[in-house]
């Protein structure tokens, strides 16, 4: 595996900060009290978070795909059926989200016990615009209490400053890549280019 260290194109016009204190309080972010000091260059963390609604024909629950990137490099990826059935895209999508931003969540403690800091927030960005509405508008609500815990645990985390939501299409999405079959062709071989580089010279 071969670390990219360049960082990336980040538009920021794409994430929103607003006050969230009404709702969550003055809630902040959980860092490791003994991290020792940062040394060296800050790092990026983003988030491609996808799923795929109720594809397993036997059990009907959905499948959840991420990539997580550091700068460039991908350094954690995962295809996981879901443990509970949504009934609904939206409830599969928050489902996806909330994994990878807790698996993200983790992977920041460790990055700071390890003397690396972090430029930002996590960017995480999804290709449902209802989900990305819900977490970066405050006056959003929701009704449907079984999606409530996800729902509010997304929010919360953008309400902290460890984690910003940005919408992209699905066909620059790499975590389609982890929740579907995507035909060979010209999608499929920009999304994988996304994530695997050729790092062989044609004459090895």
């Amino acid at each position: 595996m071969v670390l990219d260290p360049t960082y990336p194109t980040i538009n920021e016009d794409d994430f929103l900060e607003c006050d969230w204190k009404e709702f969550y309080g003055n809630v902040k972010e959980a860092e490791p009290p003994n991290a020792p000091e940062p040394r060296g260059k800050p790092v990026d963390l983003r988030l491609f978070v996808d799923s795929s609604h109720a594809d397993c024909k036997r059990t009907r629950r959905s499948r959840t795909g991420f990539f997580i990137f550091l700068n460039m490099a991908p350094i954690v990826w995962l295809s996981k059926k879901q443990a509970t059935v949504e009934t609904a895209v939206f409830g599969a999508e928050f489902v996806a989200m909330k994994q990878g931003m807790e698996t993200c969540r983790g992977l920041r403690y460790k990055l700071r016990m390890m003397g690396v800091e972090l430029s930002g927030p996590t960017r995480i960005y999804g290709d449902n615009m209802s989900v990305i509405h819900n977490t970066q508008r405050p006056e959003s609500t929701l009704k449907k209490k079984s999606n409530s815990i996800c729902y509010h645990a997304i929010r919360e985390s953008v309400a902290m400053g460890e984690s910003l939501t940005a919408h992209i299409s699905t066909h620059l999405n790499p975590g389609d890549l982890a929740t579907k079959v995507i035909p060979g062709g010209q999608k499929r071989d920009f999304l994988v280019s996304l994530v695997l580089y050729y790092v062989a010279d044609d004459n090895s």
